[in-house]
């Protein structure tokens, strides 16, 4: 990468952000945007058609998450380096990301301010932490015990990466049709998933899989 510009693919579901976001890369020498998405299935699709070394990702989007797209990303191009970029200061979303394969996590409110060293941080393979995580990090660790004690319970209910994607469509609202023509499944599948899952949760309804898939970060409140 040395020597010629960091080409970068921005995926924001909202035309504006991506806009400013542009604005500040495009100014700093040695970065550039090449690509942009409009959602997470987007910016995956982008990485197979356009040479990307840097990819900044929304953490929600429509279709697919910056997270759910991140880790398909890390899987199909190792030697790409993903940022997330976000409006929530979520301790969730940042242990998320770095789990998925993300290099940093970056906060929208101080974009101006952080972006930059974050995109150069990632590009030499070190990890951005967001001023204000390392709190985070550490009540992270303390708690680890704890979280040792539940993950029995939590490996139970563990949900496919597919089982993730039907259970996102159908939170956001489409109908076992559209996700089967979004998904590339047929509907009889869609509903297959969609009893796993109610199963796995042990939840009754669409309501509940929504209020589900906020809590876990698939959707917007």
């Amino acid at each position: 990468m040395s020597g010629s510009p960091v080409r970068i693919l921005l995926a924001d579901d909202h035309a504006l952000v991506r806009r400013g976001i542009r604005l500040i890369l495009d100014h700093e020498p040695g970065l550039s945007v090449v690509a942009e998405a409009g959602d997470g299935a987007e910016a995956v699709a982008a990485a197979v058609t356009t040479e990307v070394d840097l990819a900044i990702l929304d953490v929600a989007m429509p279709r697919l998450t910056g997270l759910q797209a991140a880790r398909q990303l890390s899987r199909a191009h190792p030697g790409l380096r993903v940022l997330m970029l976000t409006m929530y200061d979520s301790s969730e979303y940042f242990f998320e990301s770095l789990r998925v394969g993300a290099s940093g996590y970056v906060l929208k409110s101080v974009a101006d301010r952080d972006l930059v060293d974050a995109c150069h941080a990632a590009v030499r393979g070190e990890p951005f932490i967001y001023p204000g995580a390392e709190s985070t990090l550490i009540r992270r660790i303390l708690d680890r015990a704890d979280e040792n004690v539940l993950s029995a319970d939590k490996g139970a209910r563990t949900i496919t990466e597919r089982e993730e994607e039907v259970l996102k469509l159908v939170a956001e609202g489409h109908s076992s049709k559209e996700i089967a023509e979004l998904l590339y499944i047929s509907v009889k599948t869609v509903e297959r998933h969609r009893a796993n899952l109610m199963q796995k949760l042990g939840l009754r309804d669409r309501l509940a899989l929504a209020r589900y898939a906020i809590r876990v970060g698939l959707i917007e409140p």
